[in-house]
């Protein structure tokens, strides 16, 4: 290794402890937000500095200086591409906000929010410049898996004993280390579990890939979120696919999970009364009556006819982002269960993801966000082999976090939106890497010109 290569590697090291930094401050309120930040003015510095380039590049090369090693420079492919598919998800993002804003029942939070908002695209940049090289996917796949490892670690030991570095469980639920207060352990798990399962199954082969997901089952059970028992079933059925490829060696696997959730199902049944209610509460759903569906579903019915109402009225642009709690009381029927006397707000989002775009930025947004999926999903398809391995624990995370068929937190609230531009600038990097159009030369110290060819 050229002893001018270290400082190259330092600074890449000291970037991926900040990306996962972000990871790793989740469960502590906001504290996320400070390495988020950082790794954010470390993208607009990387930008003004001209360290990421965004030309289209297929066929392109740099044109090396005298003594210039040829590590140093630009790298073949295609680096704009992957850089303006960062540009153009978080503008599928970012301007159903601003659309919003001239009508929303409370612009201020809507133009707050998107301001706010701002802070993803450089951080997602600078993503895609810290996993520049291939080689940096899987530590840091490594990392995630470890920090999860611990979190579950951690709910374990709050179901045996008790207690957890949360402090103790919430009254039905195990909260982990995200404590009583902040019941996400269940989503938050679920959503990420593709990176721990890739990493069992990559160092222990599928025995490894069972075992894993079984210590990820009982958390995630225990956790009591019914959405993130859909996620994660979601994402133990694209494992399953994954390791047979065929319809006859798939179902006898898929029956092997079905007979281990159920075995779960039973022993925390006995071992947690918490559970059994969340259970019980549930099967409510059974009885057929609205009633009874609202209950089991904790009162989300009543949260989803409102958003109808509300998308019925404000077809175009919605009630504007964030303003779903303060359009609330206005739109709900007599007797919901979040408009009692008294109320100053309403729920404070839709809990449905095409609910919450369509309710809160109408038509115009949700257009945004499937251009954005077909963007998402048309990367994939046209990547190698190498680079769909490196980005589908992350693709795999987003697909089990956005499911339609499921209820989730809001997209635009500054938790959950965070997460999921952490994924979202995950997977462009994972897509890119080796390719990324980034090097740390400054302007000027290379010429780019195009190949005839």
């Amino acid at each position: 290794m050229r002893t001018e290569e270290l400082p190259s590697m330092r600074r890449q090291q000291v970037a991926l402890v900040l990306l996962l930094g972000v990871l790793i401050l989740l469960p502590i309120g906001r504290t996320s937000e400070l390495p988020l930040v950082c790794a954010a003015l470390w993208g607009v510095f990387l930008w003004l500095r001209g360290r990421l380039a965004f030309s289209r590049a297929l066929g392109v090369e740099a044109e090396l200086q005298p003594g210039q090693p040829k590590s140093d420079s630009l790298l073949k492919s295609t680096p704009g591409t992957d850089l303006r598919l960062v540009l153009a998800l978080f503008a599928c993002y970012w301007l159903p906000i601003v659309f919003s804003a001239p009508t929303s029942v409370d612009a201020q939070h809507t133009w707050t929010t998107a301001a706010a908002t701002l802070r993803f695209l450089p951080f997602a940049l600078f993503a895609g410049w810290a996993m520049r090289h291939a080689a940096a996917a899987p530590p840091f796949t490594l990392a995630v898996a470890a920090v999860l490892a611990l979190w579950i670690l951690d709910a374990w030991v709050q179901w045996v004993l008790g207690y957890s570095l949360g402090g103790p469980p919430e009254r039905e639920r195990l909260s982990g280390i995200f404590g009583a207060d902040n019941l996400k352990l269940g989503p938050v798990l679920a959503v990420l579990s593709p990176f721990f399962l890739m990493v069992a199954r990559s160092v222990a082969g599928r025995l490894g890939l069972l075992a894993a997901f079984v210590v990820l089952l009982v958390p995630i059970l225990l956790a009591g979120s019914r959405s993130a028992w859909i996620s994660f079933a979601i994402v133990a059925v694209v494992f399953a696919w994954r390791e047979t490829r065929s319809l006859r060696r798939f179902m006898p696997l898929l029956i092997g999970v079905a007979v281990a959730i159920v075995f779960s199902l039973v022993t925390v049944w006995r071992d947690m009364s918490g559970f059994e209610a969340r259970i019980e509460r549930s099967l409510l759903a059974l009885q057929g009556t609205p009633q009874a569906l609202d209950e089991a579903l904790a009162g989300r019915v009543s949260i989803w006819r409102t958003a109808g109402t509300m998308i019925g009225e404000h077809p175009v642009t919605g009630v504007g982002v964030r303003g779903f709690r303060h359009a609330y009381l206005e739109h709900a029927q007599k007797g919901d269960w979040f408009a009692w006397e008294g109320a100053q707000v309403g729920a404070f989002h839709a809990h449905q993801i095409v609910l919450e775009i369509l309710s809160e930025t109408g038509v115009v947004g949700l257009l945004f966000w499937l251009i954005g999926a077909w963007l998402a999903i048309r990367a994939w398809r046209r990547a190698d082999l190498a680079a769909r391995g490196r980005a589908f624990a992350p693709g795999l995370a987003l697909v089990a976090m956005c499911f339609p068929l499921n209820s989730h937190f809001a997209f635009y609230s500054a938790w959950w939106g965070l997460l999921f531009w952490w994924l979202l600038a995950i997977y462009c990097a994972a897509l890119a890497g080796g390719r990324i159009g980034a090097t740390d030369r400054p302007r000027g110290a290379q010429r780019v010109q195009r190949d005839p060819a």
